[in-house]
C-alpha cells in the first residue's frame, strides 16, 4: 500500500502561481511512477504530468507544457507541481497518484493509489 497525502491547492487570480505538493508513504515510493491528475465538475480524470521512478523523464499534458513542472525527491518520498501562468481553464481538483511500470502513464485507470484531490481555483 501506498499512501498519497496532497497540500497546497488555493484561489488564485489568473496568471497567478501555485505549488501543488504529495507526500508518500508506505511502500518504497522511488519504485512508482508519479502522476499528478484533474477533474473539472462533469468531466473525465485527465493526466496532468508524470515523472518517471528514477530516470527524471517528464510528460506533460499539451495545454500545461511551459507552465507546469514536475518534480520529485525521492529521499524525502515527496513530488511536487509547480504551477505558473494559470489559466481559469485549469480550475479543477488535483491528485496525486502512483503506479508501478512506465507503460499506459496517460491512463488513470492504470494507477493503484489515489490521493484525496485538492482544490485549485482559478479566478479571471
Amino acid at each position: 500500500q501506498v499512501q498519497l497525502v496532497e497540500s497546497g491547492g488555493g484561489l488564485v487570480q489568473a496568471g497567478g502561481s501555485l505549488r501543488l505538493s504529495c507526500a508518500a508513504s508506505g511502500r518504497t515510493f522511488s519504485n512508482y511512477v508519479m502522476g499528478w491528475f484533474r477533474q473539472a465538475p462533469g468531466k473525465e480524470r485527465d493526466v496532468v504530468a508524470v515523472v518517471a521512478a528514477n530516470s527524471g523523464w517528464t510528460y506533460y499534458e499539451d495545454s500545461v507544457k511551459g507552465r507546469f513542472t514536475i518534480s520529485r525527491d525521492n529521499t524525502k518520498n515527496t513530488v511536487s507541481l509547480q504551477m505558473n501562468s494559470l489559466k481559469p481553464e485549469d480550475t479543477a481538483v488535483y491528485y496525486c497518484a502512483a503506479k508501478m511500470g512506465p507503460y499506459n502513464y496517460y491512463k488513470s485507470t492504470d494507477y493503484a493509489y489515489w490521493g484525496q484531490g485538492t482544490q485549485v481555483t482559478v479566478s479571471s
